[in-house]
């Protein structure tokens, strides 16, 4: 992957000393760049048309009274609303003496009830002609067809967005799937160096793919009456991915190391890992052929989470190619503080951004890369710059509005996002709190900060090139919340973030622009140095960071495909079944349910494993007196103890996947002949540490504080 900011240090004119202009061969630029970009881009306008379409109708209804039968032409009613009633019963009457002798007859008629009736028919019938009359003279004015047209246009619009939603979904797995398997980036325990690693990733990719292709042909066959188009684009997906596959199993890369078959299964893709179980169960055991695409379904119906979990990233991806982060940093530089305190205020300020992209691996790929180099910026040495980097997100998922604590309650009546969200302040601050202790215990350098004599007006000199972003960032979401009526929560965050990030982007590259036309100037006139390199525009940044996050969410999404289709299995297969329904004490039930907690949270996503806990799990822990709210607090907390332990580490494996190989190997150089076993693997234990600690004191806390009073 390639990374347009080094960890050159900046230069005064732009910050990023690396951000230099890059040029894709065209063939590349347009396979990486314009397919997923229109896709998300599409993703973004159908989200914002039906907030459009929404204050539309609100603002219809305040001009005119009752806007609902408005909308469309109504036609005129067929009743008679001057109906002679003396002549229709003397009618009916007669009708019913002809009737007499019929096998059905019910007696006579009550001459008054059928006046009755007839009465209460005309009343109506004359009702509806004033509703005719009122659409027609309403609708017959100019303002109202001008404005019926655009809202109707809108929600037609939305309507598309609504029925499209899925394909986008697909075509971004695929896109994103086939990005990352062409240019080495699926996510692994390892990733492959060798010619035996390359061969073993594409091969078991090739395999998988071809097996999925069979499933998705099975399931074209019984699903009468589906969505053909979809199954068939499922179908056309793989195939695709499989020719990708056969292509890099042929081809392998020239730049390659010594082999070593040993170490080459670490290289297969852990989506490959999933998806040969489930396979196998479903193939063999249930023969069942159509079952793996069968279980992606369920992703379908969720379609607009994982498309959200795209536009996060290209949000990532395009606040790394601004300068945003660089100036935020320089105001901790104003204070001196040590990096070790500049840490714990990165971390803790990462909880709230994370909980609106709704899970953290979501944020480690979004942003992690942005706050890996600024760490690294800021002085802080590589092995606490991966560990900070890979928990950045993990205290967030328990604060409001972190979609995965809305998903629990809508799954699960015994709780509500209320009490969830309450409590989640407290496990928040709870782990917070451990961070701050073990990042104190083992720190470095000793506690400093400038004197507020120097640092305010260092601080306040680097607060003035900050404004115009805040700026502009407070005007797009009032166009929102004003103007388009969408408050920005955890529903609309993926609409309006990567808007505004194109807005910020399009400042930034301006400014960068502007800065180095003045250095320019000045070197001219002899005052300064000239730069080496014009910064990057607008059209070139968006193109990188839209072919980075290509590859990203390709990565993550087919991950996440792998998850799903595992988590079918785990539900059909009656594994879950054996976890024993009466644990006895409650003390034995919440350590068994915390370690199968922190199991599940190795191995599958995060929606995914709130669905599968839902279904099996929960319902022991209610039956065992487990308090619903105490358990869902434990899920959140071991599932994030779960990303970020071994033998997966799936969020240490996305902050390797966006901070770069490279970075990881110079950390384990760095400390390999350290004498302290904590120093040489602090990326990896101080996580474990912070979430592991957390997670005993949430589990056992409330026990020991019962027991007790």
């Amino acid at each position: 992957m390639t990374d347009q900011t080094q960890s050159a240090m900046p230069s005064a004119s732009d910050p990023h000393a690396g951000d230099k202009p890059v040029s894709f061969p065209a063939w590349r630029d347009w396979l990486i760049t314009a397919p997923v970009a229109a896709l998300l881009l599409l993703a973004i306008a159908f989200g914002t048309s039906a907030f459009i379409h929404g204050q539309l109708l609100s603002l219809g209804g305040s001009i005119w009274h009752d806007y609902n039968m408005l909308r469309f032409d109504m036609s005129q009613p067929s009743c008679d609303p001057n109906m002679d009633l003396d002549a229709e019963v003397q009618r009916r009457m007669s009708n019913q003496k002809a009737d007499a002798d019929s096998l059905f007859d019910t007696g006579p008629a009550d001459p008054e009830a059928i006046r009755q009736s007839l009465a209460s028919q005309r009343d109506q019938c004359r009702e509806n002609f004033e509703i005719y009359q009122y659409n027609h003279e309403q609708t017959g004015t100019v303002t109202l067809r001008g404005f019926r047209s655009v809202e109707l246009a809108a929600g037609k619009l939305n309507a598309i967005g609504q029925a499209w939603q899925p394909y986008i979904l697909v075509l971004l797995i695929m896109f994103g799937g086939m990005i990352a398997l062409i240019k080495n980036e699926q996510i692994s325990l390892r990733p492959p160096k060798s010619a035996t690693d390359y061969r073993v990733s594409a091969g078991t990719q090739l395999i998988v793919h071809v097996a999925m292709a069979a499933s998705a042909i099975a399931w074209i066959r019984i699903d009468v009456g589906g969505d053909t188009t979809l199954n068939y684009i499922w179908l056309i997906g793989f195939l695709v991915l499989a020719a990708a596959s056969l292509y890099r199993l042929i081809r392998v890369p020239d730049n390659t190391e010594p082999n070593s078959p040993a170490k080459a299964g670490l290289a297969m893709p852990l989506y490959c890992g999933l998806a040969f179980i489930s396979l196998g169960y479903f193939f063999f055991s249930e023969n069942y052929l159509a079952g793996p695409v069968v279980q992606l379904t369920k992703m379908i119906r969720f379609a607009d989470l994982y498309t959200g979990i795209g536009l996060f990233v290209w949000v990532g991806m395009m606040l790394k190619h601004t300068r945003i982060a660089e100036l935020l940093f320089g105001l901790f530089r104003s204070w001196e503080m040590r990096p070790e305190f500049v840490v714990i205020i990165v971390v803790l300020a990462s909880a709230w951004p994370t909980a609106y992209t709704g899970a953290s691996g979501i944020f480690v790929l979004a942003i992690g890369a942005v706050i890996y180099q600024e760490l690294r910026i800021a002085g802080t040495y590589r092995q606490l710059a991966i560990a900070s980097t890979a928990m950045s997100g993990s205290m967030g998922v328990v604060l409001n509005p972190c979609l995965m604590v809305v998903i629990i309650a809508a799954l699960n009546r015994q709780v509500t996002t209320d009490q969830l969200f309450g409590w989640g302040l407290y496990v928040f601050a709870l782990s917070a709190a451990l961070f701050c202790v073990f990042i104190y215990l083992t720190r470095k350098t000793r506690p400093h900060l400038a004197t507020p004599d120097d640092a305010l007006p260092n601080t306040l000199r680097a607060a003035v090139p900050i404004i115009p972003y805040v700026l502009l960032a407070i005007a797009v979401i009032l166009i929102y919340t004003r103007l388009i009526g969408q408050s920005f929560n955890e529903f609309s965050a993926p609409v309006i973030l990567p808007l505004l990030l194109l807005v910020l982007l399009v400042y930034d590259r301006w400014r960068a622009n502007r800065l180095y036309e003045a250095e320019i100037k000045a070197a001219d006139r002899g005052q300064a140095e000239a730069p080496d390199y014009k910064p990057a525009g607008f059209g070139n940044a968006l193109r990188a960071s839209t072919a980075e996050t290509a590859t990203l969410i390709g990565a993550l999404l087919m991950l996440m495909v792998g998850s799903i289709i595992f988590g079918g299995v785990m539900e059909r297969s009656g594994v879950m079944d054996l976890f024993p329904s009466e644990l006895g004490s409650i003390w034995v039930t919440v350590a068994a349910l915390t370690v199968m907690l922190v199991i599940i949270g190795m191995i599958m996503d995060p929606y995914g494993a709130i669905i599968l806990v839902s279904a099996t799990i929960a319902p022991v822990a209610y039956h065992n007196n487990v308090n619903p709210v105490h358990f869902w607090m434990m899920v959140l907390v071991a599932f994030e103890l779960g990303y970020l332990s071994p033998p997966v580490a799936l969020n240490q494996l996305l902050t390797r996947q966006v901070v770069g190989e490279a970075e990881f190997e110079k950390a384990r150089e760095e400390v390999k002949n350290d004498p302290s076993f904590w120093r040489r693997h602090e990326a990896l234990l101080l996580p474990i540490t912070v979430m592991g600690t957390s997670l005993l004191l949430v589990a056992f806390a409330p026990l020991v504080f019962m027991h007790v009073f």
